[in-house]
């Protein structure tokens, strides 16, 4: 096994990144002593492509960090509300011993600022506008020691985290490119001035048509409190239509149909339509290579059921945290190494069965008549709904109810990601 040689380090680790799993994993780090230097290619405030809502998994994550959700600006929710098959209803967060009651609301606009400084306040250094290029390269080994920037700077590190999104050079660069057996999906999005801008519920509309096509996908409605509402729709690569649908125009004529006292309106949208990729179910594998760790985007940490992406990237942040204080804590160069290189199947234990049953469900929404024949049959059973958002939520005590013990059972008993 061939290991990197002790290196003159400008930081213990280097996170490229600072959005939630970037964030998340240089906080734990610096909480944990060891000195991180964290380095984002723009400036906060800034946007970023999302629907802002928080389920009861990102809220748990928020609260262990000790992030202050009590402050202003966080908006709360209850629930779910669910538009489809004629009905529309209302689910209330499930009561977990594990995940809180609650769900929440907040702007990626200034989340992610909130993040970054939350992790500054750990001890983090943080660097904005600095935009990685690529790894630097023991020229013996191979491993990553470190990222050169387009402003010309290098800086060296014992290990980097890749934190920059989907579209991750440092991955690239490190030949971890995606796997096309993995579902992708898209996901665009404005916002509304709206009277329904404190919502109690985040809202979602299952029935997403393009002409007589029914998609694999749905819709959202977010009341953001702040007078707007996020509007928007996700969409799966497992649609034959995925390739040629005009994501922004299919959200324009979707928002034709809503009430007109919704106010959502081309006269009322704040901002452009912007779209992003949603990279899901461990689509770039494997997590550690050669000094490098993947989390979040980069890791294609996303649910496959919901979209989810910011409750994964925070905690594959914290498992990523946890594993690289193990490895760099007294050891040697080989027993490091060997640490790091187990990081993917602790990832492979944590979610690698249950992304497995999303890629399942997909695959199977994306056949003609499937989607339209759960939304007609399943709507209607109140309990199924229930179960129904426990599983595309991926929330359940580990001893809980029927349901939870069937959910854990089938992620247990299906095949790792």
């Amino acid at each position: 096994m061939t290991v990197p040689a002790v290196i003159q380090a400008d930081a213990d680790v280097i996170v490229v990144g600072a959005g939630p799993a970037g964030s998340a994993t240089a906080f734990y780090l610096a909480r944990a002593g060891l000195d991180v230097l964290l380095l984002e290619k723009t400036r906060f405030p800034r946007e970023k492509v999302c629907g802002d809502g928080l389920t009861p998994r990102a809220v748990k994550q928020l609260i262990n960090m000790g992030v202050d959700i009590d402050a202003p600006g966080w908006i709360r929710n209850k629930g779910l509300r669910v538009v489809g098959g004629g009905l529309r209803f209302e689910l209330d967060w499930p009561e977990l011993s594990s995940f809180p009651d609650f769900g929440l609301v907040r702007t990626r606009q200034d989340f992610d600022q909130i993040m970054a400084a939350h992790a500054v306040k750990a001890g983090v250094r943080l660097m904005e506008g600095v935009n990685v290029t690529g790894p630097v390269l023991d020229d013996r080994s191979g491993h990553v020691v470190g990222v050169t920037t387009k402003g010309g700077a290098t800086y060296r590190s014992r290990l980097v985290v890749a934190a920059d999104g989907n579209s991750t050079r440092l991955a690239l660069s490190m030949g971890l490119h995606k796997r096309e057996d993995r579902p992708m999906g898209v996901a665009v999005r404005t916002y509304f001035e709206s009277p329904r801008h404190d919502d109690d519920y985040l809202e979602t509309w299952l029935e997403l048509w393009d002409g007589d096509t029914l998609l694999p996908g749905y819709g959202w409605v977010f009341g953001v409190g702040d007078g707007t509402s996020n509007v928007g729709l996700g969409l799966l690569n497992t649609s034959d239509a995925f390739k040629t649908i005009d994501y922004r125009d299919l959200l324009r004529r979707w928002v034709k149909n809503m009430p007109a006292e919704w106010g959502y309106t081309e006269e009322n949208m704040v901002g452009p339509i912007r779209g992003a990729a949603l990279p899901m179910a461990f689509n770039r594998q494997p997590h550690y290579t050669r000094g490098l760790v993947l989390v979040g985007d980069s890791a294609g940490a996303i649910n496959p059921f919901n979209g989810e992406g910011i409750a994964y990237a925070m905690e594959t942040g914290e498992v990523a945290a946890e594993v690289i204080v193990k490895a760099l804590r007294g050891t040697t160069p080989a027993q490091q190494e060997r640490i790091l290189r187990g990081y993917p199947q602790v990832l492979k234990d944590a979610y690698g069965g249950y992304f497995t049953l999303g890629r399942m469900f997909v695959e199977a929404i994306g056949r003609p008549g499937v989607m339209s024949f759960g939304t007609r049959h399943g709507l209607p059973h109140p309990r199924l709904m229930r179960f129904a958002l426990k599983l595309l939520g991926n929330l359940t005590d580990r001893r809980g109810d029927a349901s939870d013990r069937i959910i854990n059972a089938l992620a247990k008993l299906a095949p790792p990601a």
